[in-house]
């Protein structure tokens, strides 16, 4: 069966378990790593894998052929998106700093994009100006460097934007926590509907659970998908992006993407959800 997931730390910790073995019954996968824009991409292919992870802003389109799993994902409080700017480009964290400006994105269908979008709606006068589609991981050099104004970062910015010399601008996960009281949905962990979900979602619930209680046992592999990561940013990104959500959405993870797709509908960005595929 083939997955594809990114490289980043929660991925690896969570399906380290899956992928070798190491859950009863489950069959043998065949991983590919890919970015986010990458895996938002493969999901609307007629061959695309059988499970993969991508935003949830992305599930709009591709709910047709793919079910969401309720295990596996990224969704929870303190772990939204990031918008940096350069250090003294500005003294204050005003948002209209970024009318007309470039600002560099790591995906067009990504959750952090959709978040910036609605935030930017109600704050940012007359809107940006350039949105860049940059792989993560190039962002933040390319605002040090000047090439953009302003970089939107996920992942493991979060712990390491200050030794790029960028300062933070908005976190919008904080925005969205205080403006809706509810966790911020990031990566959904979808499947063909083809298959028999329910043993899928028990072998990925398993491969979680195998993880928090066996952590040293793919320490090596994590570490070996994030050479760039110190070990302790990518614990802090585990301890950080899995967490009880990751094993099982439940009403309030339900409730969460329902919130942010309704919204998202609502002003256009994704089209209308059929919510009777969401669950």
């Amino acid at each position: 069966m083939k997955i594809a997931f990114s490289p980043c730390p929660n991925d690896t910790f969570v399906f380290h378990a899956l992928v070798h073995g190491l859950v009863p019954g489950a069959p043998k996968f065949d991983v590919t790593f890919a970015d986010i824009d990458i895996t938002n991409s493969l999901a609307t292919k007629p061959n695309g894998p059988e499970v993969l992870k991508i935003s949830y802003a992305a599930l709009p389109w591709v709910l047709s052929n793919y079910a969401l799993l309720p295990t596996g994902g990224a969704l929870g409080r303190g772990c939204g998106p990031l918008v940096l700017t350069k250090n003294g480009l500005s003294d204050t964290n005003d948002p209209s700093l970024l009318s007309g400006r470039r600002v560099a994105v790591p995906s067009e269908r990504s959750t952090a994009y959709l978040l910036f979008r609605l935030w930017a709606a109600q704050n940012v006068p007359g809107g940006v100006g350039e949105i860049v589609i940059m792989p993560f991981n190039e962002i933040m050099p390319a605002v040090r460097d000047g090439l953009i104004d302003a970089g939107l970062v996920i992942h493991e910015a979060r712990f390491t934007y200050p030794s790029y010399g960028l300062n933070l601008l908005v976190d919008l996960g904080s925005w969205w926590e205080t403006d809706t009281g509810l966790p911020i949905p990031l990566g959904a962990i979808i499947a063909k509907r083809s298959l028999d979900l329910n043993s899928l979602a028990g072998w990925i619930r398993s491969s979680v659970e195998y993880a928090w209680a066996n952590p040293e046992e793919s320490r090596g592999y994590v570490l070996s998908h994030s050479q760039e990561l110190a070990p302790e940013v990518a614990q802090a990104h585990i301890d950080l992006y899995v967490n009880k959500f990751t094993a099982d959405l439940g009403e309030a993870g339900y409730g969460a993407i329902e919130a942010l797709l309704g919204r998202a509908s609502d002003e256009g960005l994704v089209p209308k959800v059929d919510w009777s595929l969401l669950r």
